[in-house]
């Protein structure tokens, strides 16, 4: 099911077909997790994944939708039963400042297909404060935690 939020000139789509990948692998590749990311890479994730679209509305809501550019980004990966794991979240610069993480936050967490779940998990260098607000602490008893990590596998 898709879905779509509207708050001043806003919108966020989980509308797959209006991803702009162009935009997604610019900050992507460039970004503290991900450098180098091949674009292949981060078309297939978006497939996989709930993908949710951030965009701002050059034109009045109503409009061709040509006329929005995406501005932020962020997915969900889950078995929609038990477990999700939040990947990929940014805004652009030019848009940061007024809200739209705390917008995206709110509009993922409520959405109806992530409810009763019982782990909800992301990584984070730098945005504590914001996932705090959701109800995100960190780990309980890290020790139980386990990964493979290969943070250059874009560099090899």
């Amino acid at each position: 099911m898709i879905y779509e939020y509207q708050k001043d000139e806003y919108t966020i789509s989980t509308d797959k077909t209006k991803l702009q990948f162009d935009v997604i692998h610019g900050f992507l590749s460039t970004s503290y997790w991900s450098p180098n990311i091949p674009m292949e890479i981060v078309k297939r994730a978006a497939e996989h994944s709930t993908t949710f679209g951030i965009y701002k509305n050059s034109l009045p809501i109503g409009e061709s939708w040509g006329g929005a550019s995406q501005v932020g980004y962020a997915r969900i990966i889950s078995d929609y039963a038990t477990f999700a794991y939040l990947a990929d979240v940014f805004v652009l610069e030019s848009e940061r400042g007024k809200g739209i993480s705390k917008w995206l936050m709110e509009c993922i967490t409520q959405q109806p297909d992530l409810q009763g779940l019982r782990r909800w998990m992301l990584a984070t260098r730098d945005a504590h404060g914001l996932y705090a607000q959701f109800g995100f602490t960190p780990l309980d008893n890290p020790d139980i935690m386990m990964q493979i990590a290969r943070p250059n596998i874009y560099n090899e």
